[in-house]
């Protein structure tokens, strides 16, 4: 459990990182902490004297304590050498370990310093990460949003960023309450390819396994509904397999649960990433499900993972390092005062073959 001047301190410092309380700005006084808070003068005393010593406040002897931003200087944005955050919701699964070393070449081509945090699709993580960056005084970010399909609690600290002039881009995904630039695959065409390369193949009863709290999944899933229309196949809502962060842990159970109620009709599935169309592979031998005879998979993003499996599974491109690179490149280049920056940038996927679809 936190001491209690810590429980002070840790509020104050968010409600100053997300802007609640503006530079210059008085905080309440010494006797109306005491109240908010349920404290002693002394255990509200020793989380400003802390917070001043760290450049958040700043006493006027007979007027007050108001906000400083003192905090900027007494870090890493003093040093010569700039440092560049960087927020993804992994760092060592998936095509993450690409995307950073991407982002890290870059960097050091023009001798920037790398802040590394991730939120492993947590919000509550998400908001440690962030005020970890403000409080160090990063001079510029690169991030991957949190849970990205769903309203997100910390858009005080992404307008913080904003406010104090530090570029950030985000990679991946964004959120669609706030205007940031963002580099994103462009995932309605890549499920839009996947879904049209099996009716190319002659398969009419084909299902989608989407994550839905991230705007990857949304997105994927419109681009499976898209070619559905377009060759007039209709859309079975039971053919839909939905997951998000939390139910992740019980995909391997709950995939074979829906493998067993589809497995006369289903003749293939789209699958949400490469992790996944791995996943529904495994529970496909679990079940005697012959691949791809009797069921076509095609998984997205053709990570190493899909490449080091024992079975080669179709799937599309994804830019990964090429990713990191162009985010770090449009951060350097912002600091260096370059106008004209895209604010959105899609890259565009392409279908590479492997063992794991058939023609009907």
């Amino acid at each position: 459990m936190k001491p209690k001047y810590q429980v002070i301190l840790d509020d104050i410092k968010s409600k100053i990182l997300s802007g609640d309380y503006n530079v210059g700005e008085q905080i309440p006084t010494e006797s109306a902490l005491q109240s908010m808070y349920e404290v002693s003068r002394q255990t509200v005393r020793k989380a400003i004297l802390e917070l001043s010593n760290e450049g958040f406040l700043r006493s006027e002897k007979g007027s007050g304590t108001y906000v400083s931003n003192q905090y900027r200087s007494k870090t890493g944005g003093s040093s010569h050498k700039k440092t560049i955050g960087v927020i993804t919701t992994y760092i060592s699964d998936y095509i993450f370990p690409s995307i950073i070393r991407g982002i890290e070449s870059r960097l050091n081509e023009d001798n920037y310093s790398l802040l590394l945090a991730s939120t492993n699709n947590d919000v509550a993580q998400e908001k440690k990460a962030l005020e970890m960056m403000l409080s160090y005084g990063v001079d510029g970010l690169i991030i991957e949003p949190t849970k990205s399909n769903l309203y997100n609690p910390n858009i005080a600290y992404y307008l913080s960023f904003k406010e104090q002039d530090i570029p950030i881009i985000m990679i991946n995904a964004f959120y669609e309450e706030i205007e940031l630039p963002y580099l994103c695959l462009d995932d309605v065409q890549s499920s839009y390819l996947a879904t049209k390369e099996l009716i190319t193949k002659g398969h009419t009863q084909i299902g989608l396994i989407a994550k839905m709290d991230d705007l990857q999944g949304k997105y994927r899933m419109k681009g499976y509904i898209k070619a559905l229309g377009e060759s007039k196949l209709r859309f079975y809502p039971e053919q839909i397999f939905s997951f998000n962060t939390e139910t992740k842990q019980t995909l391997s159970t709950d995939l074979k649960d829906f493998l067993n109620k589809n497995r006369d009709t289903l003749t293939a599935i789209v699958c949400y990433n490469d992790e996944v169309g791995l996943e529904v592979v495994h529970a496909c031998r679990q079940l005697d499900i012959t691949i791809p005879e009797e069921l076509s998979i095609i998984g997205q993003d053709n990570s190493y993972i899909a490449k080091n499996a024992n079975i080669k599974l179709t799937t599309l491109t994804h830019p990964q390092e090429a990713m990191g690179r162009d985010a770090a490149d449009w951060v350097i280049k912002k600091l260096q005062g370059k106008k004209d920056l895209p604010n959105n940038t899609y890259y565009q996927p392409v279908l590479i073959e492997g063992e794991t679809v058939v023609e009907r």
